[in-house]
């Protein structure tokens, strides 16, 4: 049941993550990139989880790879905010 769980998340989190492809596309904004970007290594990350025969949520590599998940995310919205001069 996990694994099946696991690979419902990475599927979500792909097609979210061409959803945000798409946004970038058409817009030229690296802001959807960011968050494509992120997206994908969250459902690189579920995969691995899936198909790793003795994965253990308390091991450091899937907390470090959701840390730099969310930092794309963090970058992202600074990039975003950040003040434009010139």
């Amino acid at each position: 049941m996990q694994q099946f769980l696991l690979g419902g998340i990475a599927v979500a989190s792909f097609a979210v993550g061409v959803v945000f492809l798409r946004y970038w596309h058409s817009s030229g904004d690296r802001f959807f990139l960011f968050f494509a970007l992120s997206f994908w290594i969250e459902a690189a990350n579920r995969v691995d989880m899936a198909v790793s025969e003795s994965w253990n949520e308390s091991t450091p590599v899937h907390y470090i790879v959701r840390v730099v998940s969310y930092a794309l995310i963090l970058l992202a919205i600074w990039d975003k905010n950040r003040s434009r001069r010139g």
